[in-house]
Parts: C-alpha cells; sequence; structure tokens
C-alpha cells in the first residue's frame, strides 16, 4: 500500500472509533452523572516501515494517527433541582463509593432508593458505602434527610455519613454500565475523603450535551468525506501512474 493510501486508512479508521465513543457519549446523555469519554490522539509507524528506515531500504512512510485511548471527562455536570428526597447531586470533585456485584466502584449518579431492609442503594440495587463501619439502615415508610456533609438522618437521629471520596490524579479507572467506575479491592483504603458537598432533591446532568454531539458528528462526517476523497485522488494518481508506464513501454 502506497504512503498516501496507508495514511488516509489510518484516519478513517480513528475517525470511526471517534464515532464510536460519540455514540456512546450520546446514548448515556440522559444518565445523571455521567462522564463522557473523550479520545486521545497517537501516531505510530508500522513495523515494515520501521525494519524499512532501519535498513534503509524502500520508501519511508509518513506516521498514521491512531486513537490511543479514551479518556474519561471528569468535570462536572449542571446541577438541576428535582425536589425528589431520594436524588443526591455532588458539588464539587468526589464520587460515592457504592458496593458493586464484583468489587467497589464509584458513581455520581445521585438517583437512590431505600431497600425493602432499610438500605440505602442505588437504582441498580448497590448500595451506598459509608464512613462507619455499619451501614445505613432506614425506615422505608419514614421521610429521611441528607446533610451537605453526606451525614443520613431520619426522624431526628443521624444514622452514618456517606462516604465521598476522590480519584488519584490522573487515574482513569475502568467505566462499567455507563455511570459506574471499577475500582480493585484494594483501592477503597487508599482513597482520600472529598470535599464535595452533597445537595438533596438535586441531581447532576452528564456533562455532554446534545449541542455538542451535534457538533461533534457534524465535524467527524467531514473529516470523513475528506479522507474518502482523499482515497479517490489517491487511486486516480496510481491509475495515471499505470498508464504512464504503459505508455512508456509500449
Amino acid at each position: 500500500m502506497d504512503s498516501i493510501s496507508s495514511t488516509v486508512a489510518a484516519g478513517m479508521r480513528a475517525r470511526l472509533e471517534a464515532l464510536d465513543i460519540v455514540a456512546n457519549n450520546i446514548a448515556n446523555s440522559s444518565s445523571p452523572g455521567f462522564k463522557a469519554d473523550r479520545e486521545a490522539y497517537h501516531v505510530y509507524l508500522g513495523a515494515d516501515s520501521q525494519d524499512a528506515a532501519l535498513s534503509l531500504s524502500g520508501h519511508p512512510q509518513p506516521l498514521a494517527p491512531v486513537v490511543e485511548l479514551h479518556r474519561t471527562d471528569f468535570s462536572q455536570g449542571q446541577i438541576t433541582p428535582t425536589g425528589e428526597p431520594t436524588n443526591l447531586a455532588l458539588n464539587g470533585p468526589g464520587f460515592f463509593l457504592v458496593d458493586g456485584p464484583n468489587g467497589p466502584m464509584l458513581t455520581r449518579n445521585g438517583r437512590v432508593q431505600v431497600a425493602a431492609d432499610g438500605r440505602l442503594t442505588t437504582q441498580q440495587g448497590y448500595e451506598l458505602a459509608t464512613v462507619e463501619p455499619q451501614r445505613i439502615r432506614l425506615q422505608p415508610q419514614l421521610p429521611f434527610g441528607v446533610d451537605p456533609d453526606g451525614t443520613v438522618r431520619q426522624d431526628g437521629a443521624a444514622l452514618g455519613r456517606l462516604r465521598i471520596v476522590n480519584l488519584a490524579p490522573g487515574l482513569q479507572p475502568p467505566k462499567q454500565e455507563g455511570v459506574y467506575f471499577s475500582l480493585d479491592r484494594q483501592d477503597p483504603a487508599k482513597l482520600a475523603s472529598s470535599s464535595a458537598e452533597v445537595h438533596q432533591g438535586k441531581l447532576e446532568a452528564a456533562n455532554f450535551s446534545p449541542a455538542e454531539a451535534a457538533v461533534k458528528l457534524v465535524g467527524i462526517l467531514r473529516q470523513f468525506e475528506t479522507l474518502q476523497r482523499a482515497v479517490q485522488i489517491g487511486g486516480e494518481m496510481g491509475r495515471r501512474a499505470v498508464e504512464e508506464v504503459a505508455r512508456v513501454n509500449g
């Protein structure tokens, strides 16, 4: 494959991967506390091109773009009042620590519920962890309140304080089920406490808007169309080169 075609093919592949990332962001844009993924680019040189460069044989190939990884954007979304006491929003950096099916997880989705046994859980049934070893047990038929520091109260008594933690700078834990991030079982003890305030009766919106999605989709489409045109030009150049060689030899 010639250098133009190989570079364009790499660019088209990177655009398709970027499209997958945007599509996943759009699919989760209505989920409270969702954090959008962003693409991080790098360039590479194929193994054959590297061998040719080392042996000083063949033609030098250009570097090709590739989506190296998906970077999660942890910036805060807009906090919206809902009036529902089972809606909790975090104002500031931090996450609710919950008990996932395969270990501890983090989330900013504050849509919670009171289970029949009094546990305070997410909509998926994952119990919210507390600072104290003993977990919160509510009376399901009674209202409850949550202080800004995460202390849960019912009938005037403090039942426990939600554990709200910070990620270490630069850490990118694997995303699970859209709004959760998985942790190693040893990680929770190492997590620092967060100073984020809990707002009851509010939810944090996703930090990815439909307007942003539209702009990105249009940009990806235009870039892909440009790359398709480059493929056509490269093919036309190749065809003309073959015809010129045939004409000279004829």
